[in-house]
C-alpha cells in the first residue's frame, strides 16, 4: 500500500492546462448572439451630440436594451441583484440598483440610469468615440469575465483527459461501454443495471459497463492544482461513497491529480487505504491501470 501510494504522490500532475482552458469562445459566442440586437442598437449613441438625450430615448423605446447595460461595464445582472450601490455621494447611503435595468420605466428610473450612465464612464466612452462596436467590444467584456468560470473548466478539461483513455479503452474491447456524468436513472436505462444512490441528486463523472460480465464501473474525476481545507473533505467523501457502494458489491475509482494533494497527503493517504488503493492518477492511467481496473 505505502509503495503505491507513494507512486500516486510522485507522479502527480503540475499542470493539465491546454490553450482551451483559458478561453471559452463558443460559450461567449452564443451568448452575444443572443444579445446582439441590443448592442447595435446601443452603436447609434457612439459619437453623439446629444447623447443623454438619445440614451434616455433609446432606453425608453427598446426596453430590453437596459437588460444589458450592466455588461458593458463588466458585471451581470444577477450581482447587482443582490449587491448595493452608492449613487448619492453626499448622502452615501449604499442602495440596490437592480431595478434600474429592468421592470417599468418612469422619471425615477430615468434619472438613476442617467447617474449610472455618467458614472460608470460609459457615457464618456460613447461620446469620445473610444468604442467603434459595442458588439466587439461586449464580446471583449464577455471573454474577460468568463476568466471567473475557470475553475469551473479545470474539472471539466479533467474529464476530458480522462475520457480519451475511457474512449480509447472502450473503442479497443467490444464487451465495454461506458457514460459521462450519469444519474441512477441513466445507469438503468442505458446499461439495465439498478444500483442504489445516497442522495437524489447523485450523479458520477464515468460509468464504464462490461455486458460480458455484467458488470458496472464507477468513477470520480477531479484535478486540484492548488491546496487548501476542501482537499481534506473531498477524500473524506470519497470513502463515505465508496463504503456505501461497496455494500451493493461496486466499488468506486477515483481519477485524481494535481500538486495540491501535497498539502493534504494524510487525508489522500487514509482515503487510499481505507479504499484498496482505487485511487489513480493520469500517469497510472498512460501506464495502462484502466485495463487492470476493468480486468481486460
Amino acid at each position: 500500500m505505502k509503495e503505491g501510494f507513494d507512486k500516486l504522490v510522485n507522479t502527480l500532475q503540475d499542470s493539465i492546462f491546454t490553450w482551451e482552458y483559458f478561453s471559452d469562445f463558443e460559450k461567449v459566442k452564443k451568448y452575444i448572439n443572443k444579445i446582439k440586437i441590443e448592442l447595435n442598437l446601443l452603436n447609434s449613441l457612439i459619437g453623439s451630440n446629444n447623447i443623454e438625450k438619445e440614451f434616455i430615448d433609446l432606453v425608453k423605446e427598446y426596453p430590453k436594451v437596459r437588460r444589458i447595460l450592466p455588461i458593458l461595464i463588466a458585471i451581470r445582472e444577477s450581482k447587482l441583484k443582490v449587491m448595493d450601490i452608492i449613487s448619492d455621494k453626499e448622502e452615501f447611503i449604499p442602495e440596490n440598483k437592480g431595478y434600474l435595468f429592468f421592470g417599468d420605466f418612469d422619471q425615477k428610473i430615468e434619472k438613476e440610469l442617467l447617474i449610472f450612465f455618467n458614472e460608470s464612464g460609459l457615457r464618456d466612452i460613447f461620446e469620445n468615440k473610444n468604442i467603434r462596436n459595442i458588439v466587439d467590444y461586449a464580446f471583449g467584456v464577455e471573454i474577460g469575465m468568463d476568466t471567473n468560470a475557470r475553475k469551473n473548466r479545470t474539472g471539466k478539461l479533467m474529464e476530458d483527459i480522462v475520457e480519451e483513455f475511457i474512449s480509447n479503452t472502450c473503442e479497443q474491447n467490444k464487451n465495454l461501454s461506458y457514460l459521462r456524468q450519469v444519474t441512477q436513472k441513466k445507469i438503468k436505462e442505458h446499461f439495465g443495471f439498478q444500483i442504489q444512490i445516497d442522495k437524489n441528486n447523485r450523479s458520477f463523472d464515468f460509468a464504464i459497463f462490461n455486458t460480458k460480465k455484467e458488470k458496472l464501473f464507477l468513477f470520480e474525476v477531479n484535478y486540484y492544482g492548488g491546496g487548501g481545507s476542501k482537499l481534506k473533505s473531498v477524500a473524506g467523501e470519497f470513502e463515505k461513497l465508496n463504503s456505501f457502494l461497496n455494500k451493493q458489491n461496486l466499488s468506486l475509482y477515483w481519477i485524481t491529480d494535481g500538486k495540491g494533494w501535497l498539502t493534504a497527503k494524510k487525508p489522500l493517504e487514509e482515503a487510499y487505504i481505507k479504499n484498496d488503493g482505487n485511487i489513480f492518477n493520469i500517469d497510472m492511467l498512460k501506464k495502462g491501470v484502466l485495463k487492470k481496473i476493468l480486468n481486460i
